[in-house]
């Protein structure tokens, strides 16, 4: 049961890091879970929090050019990955919209 309640909180962390809000804080619960388990999952969880420290603490050290790019392509892939899924199609026909172009290929 562990080993199950853990990867379904394991994969939605994962579905939603590009996305605002705690993507990576239920990456993280989902390790957590699964640590509670397993050995291999309490080392990933360890590794995993210090390579998200040193990625935060690099681009600290970064140009603000570089962390204003980083966030453009973090918005790009939400917006892309959004309309792969048909949320902008499922907007337009909600409010009466009727353009093809914001249908996207799935859904």
């Amino acid at each position: 049961m562990v080993g199950v309640v853990g990867g379904m909180v394991l994969a939605a962390g994962i579905v939603m890091i590009p996305y605002p809000g705690p993507g990576w804080l239920v990456v993280f619960a989902g390790l957590a879970i699964l640590g509670s388990e397993f050995t291999w999952a309490h080392r990933l969880l360890h590794t995993a929090r210090e390579r998200y420290d040193e990625w935060t603490a690099w681009m600290r050290r970064q140009p603000a050019a570089l962390r204003l790019a980083m966030m453009a392509l973090t918005g790009l892939v939400v917006v892309l990955t959004l309309w792969l899924v048909n949320a902008f199609g499922l907007v337009a026909t909600v409010i009466g919209l009727d353009w093809s172009w914001l249908q996207g290929p799935i859904g």
